[in-house]
């Protein structure tokens, strides 16, 4: 008997320890893609050892954690449902023992763990941080940084604390609730997630749209586009000969120190003339499949993906409305590896991982194509450590709240696990179905808009109706084209 339970508790030891390994190797690989990233994007500084040195360097390490954390709520659906299916199909394989719903619980509730720690703590202490130059009339030096750092993160937590009780006050005024304010673990940090998690989710529900009709704008301008009735060495004279003539006028204001103003402008048109000329000529050299085969092939995924989100989402209106265990809070917890949540088995697994990454990089996408939200656009190599804090909790909210958004739009059938599942506005019927009904109507409304709009200018191109559109400038200030017949009227 005693040998049995030396041997239960070595199995527990190991499997911890097993747990422990997986999820430190996982954690690691996306510090170090994060790392990557952030450091491609971040304004190089001076190699200096001072004190502003080592205040961003610890920025940029608590963004990185940010950022990998970030990864991390994007990847846990896609990684327990492809676990799901892995072991439904081979249930009694010795090397996929460690894959488990021990340590796919324990993933979720680490996430959401950290996810909390960096929004609430860690984000805004790397802000104060590198903000803070110490209290008036103290030593200067990281210490002091650090002092003034910590008393406005406790200023803030009074503050946010403060708001969260009388606004819970305001809805729910009970004598349990009243009392259940005073509980700061089980209310007060549930609660607040809660409705950061229903500010995701509604930031979602604005960017994924956007970002579903701006991805076929990205994909043309990263791919090349068919030529169609378009003689592309014409174009490419005619943006040389204006090219010239830019460089003619510039070489002629900056013999006048009186014209700096107007030497700007000419160096911006000349920019602007030189990248039309790379682009016209990429097209050129561009090979005959890339122009004409890749580009409506690409385009064709897009929209069979988007078209396929829609349905779904028009599907699970449908479930919602005739049963109730549609309800994201009404679905309960099968176990992992004992039923599959997919009619189609692997395939629509895969589907759905697939337009779960889609949306997610829609919303990315559709976030920073907001004019709200440009000035948080990162530049490669001039990125400032304050816009790179404020693109790591835009994209710590966005991924926390996609699996409570996929799961509530219908995407995939898998139960939310942890917190994830404890949100209290996930069992109300009416904010569930209206988020719904709005994902289906404003996405619908934009690809609408895209696609009319884009047929439409491509119809006057190739009619040749859009040189009747003249303008005074070579450019248009908007997209920074050329007008449309290429030559400037100062010839």
């Amino acid at each position: 008997m005693e040998e049995d339970d030396v041997t239960i508790r070595e199995q527990n030891f190991h499997s911890q320890v097993r747990e422990y390994i997986i999820c430190f190797l996982l954690f690691a690989a996306l510090y170090i893609v994060s790392y990557c990233i952030i450091t491609r994007y971040k304004r190089k500084t001076d190699d200096q050892e001072d004190e502003d040195a080592i205040v961003n360097r610890i920025s940029l390490y608590l963004c990185t954690f940010t950022l990998a954390m970030s990864g991390g709520a994007v990847l846990l659906l896609p990684f327990s449902i492809i676990s799901n299916e892995i072991l439904l199909s081979f249930p009694k394989n010795y090397y996929i023992q460690w894959l488990n719903g021990s340590l796919i619980h324990g993933l979720w509730n680490l996430v959401s763990l950290f996810s909390n720690l960096c929004l609430f703590v860690l984000m805004p202490f790397a802000y104060f941080f590198l903000e803070s130059e110490g209290f008036a009339g103290s030593k200067k030096g990281i210490k002091s940084r650090v002092l003034e750092t910590f008393v406005m993160l406790f200023l803030l937590g009074l503050l946010i604390l403060g708001i969260v009780w009388v606004a819970s006050a305001l809805i729910d005024n009970d004598a349990a609730s009243m009392e259940s304010l005073y509980d700061l673990w089980e209310f007060y940090l549930p609660y607040l997630y809660s409705c950061i998690s229903l500010m995701g989710g509604l930031l979602l529900l604005m960017c994924t749209p956007v970002g579903l009709s701006r991805m076929f704008t990205v994909m043309g301008q990263l791919l090349v586009k068919p030529t169609i009735l378009e003689d592309l060495d014409e174009q490419i004279y005619c943006v040389t000969l204006q090219e010239e003539a830019l460089q003619r006028r510039l070489n002629g204001s900056t013999s006048h120190s009186h014209s700096q103003g107007s030497a700007h402008r000419l160096n911006k048109e000349l920019d602007i003339v030189r990248d039309q000329r790379n682009k016209l000529e990429r097209r050129k050299k561009a090979s005959a499949w890339e122009k004409n085969l890749l580009y409506p092939i690409v385009m064709l995924i897009l929209l069979t993906g988007t078209t396929i989100s829609v349905l779904l989402v028009a599907l699970n209106i449908l479930y919602l409305l005739v049963d109730e265990t549609a309800m994201p809070k009404g679905s309960e917890d099968r176990g992992l590896g004992n039923t599959s949540l997919s009619t189609f088995g692997l395939v629509q697994a895969v589907v759905d991982i697939i337009l779960m990454f889609y949306l997610m990089v829609s919303s990315v996408v559709g976030f920073y194509s907001l004019r709200v939200f440009e000035g948080l656009t990162p530049r490669k190599d001039d990125t400032t450590m304050t816009t790179i804090i404020g693109c790591c909790v835009s994209i710590l909210v966005l991924s926390s709240a996609l699996p409570v958004m996929s799961r509530t739009l219908g995407i995939t059938r898998f139960d939310l696990l942890g917190d994830f599942g404890r949100f209290n506005w996930l069992g109300n019927f009416y904010i569930v179905l209206s988020y719904n009904l709005l994902f289906a109507v404003v996405t619908t409304l934009c690809l609408v808009r895209k696609f009319t709009s884009a047929v439409r200018e491509e119809l006057l191109k190739a009619l040749g109706l859009d040189k009747l559109q003249l303008s005074n400038s070579p450019t248009d200030p908007e997209s920074g084209k050329l007008s449309a017949n290429g030559h400037q009227k100062t010839l």
